[in-house]
């Protein structure tokens, strides 16, 4: 498969998952999913150091935490920072793409 249908394979699941539309190039986000404006990026490889990280997170969660990875460019103000976490889990606590594309994210 080549790389340009493997990234828009990955857009139109991700659309697919998160109850939203994929908007390719023509909408400035690869996915509009109603409250999120999602920007998809495939790789070959994620950093190992990444992975890792969201491991170790998952194994010290509690049974009613959810698993996030915050990274921080030294330097940079911490509102900068940014909330990684498996596409699983952001389900599992906020929603299939059925209960996203009707929950009311204004509250």
């Amino acid at each position: 498969m080549s790389k340009y249908r493997s990234f828009k394979g990955t857009e139109r699941t991700m659309a697919r998952r998160l109850g939203g539309k994929r908007t390719g190039h023509l909408g400035g986000q690869d996915v509009d999913a109603g409250w999120l404006s999602v920007e998809v990026k495939h790789r070959k490889a994620l950093p190992t150091w990444l992975l890792d990280a969201i491991s170790q997170a998952r194994r010290h969660a509690g049974a009613d935490q959810l698993a996030v990875v915050i990274l921080h460019q030294h330097g940079s103000r911490h509102d900068d920072n940014l909330v990684v976490l498996r596409l699983a889990d952001f389900e599992t606590w906020f929603g299939n793409a059925d209960e996203l594309a009707t929950a009311d994210h204004d509250d």
